[in-house]
């Protein structure tokens, strides 16, 4: 560990032990919503057109509407 980061760790009020947990916890959000991301991307794609079409989604925004979902916009 370099001076900087120990710096920097610190400096947020973290210990290493914490610093740790906050990383691992980050690290399993984002995990859990690429799956999520992924999952949506593939029942989308299984859909027919008209399916799509009745759901207001052209299959172009497949991966928009997935992004959208995953983060809450």
């Amino acid at each position: 560990m370099t001076v900087a980061h120990m710096n920097r760790v610190q400096s947020v009020g973290y210990g290493l032990k914490e610093g740790y947990a906050a990383f691992i916890r980050s690290y399993q959000e984002g995990a859990a919503r690429r799956r999520a991301y992924r999952q949506t991307v593939w029942e989308l794609q299984t859909l027919s057109d008209n399916d799509l079409s009745d759901l207001g989604i052209a299959r172009c925004d497949i991966h928009r509407v997935a992004l959208e979902s995953v983060n809450g916009k």
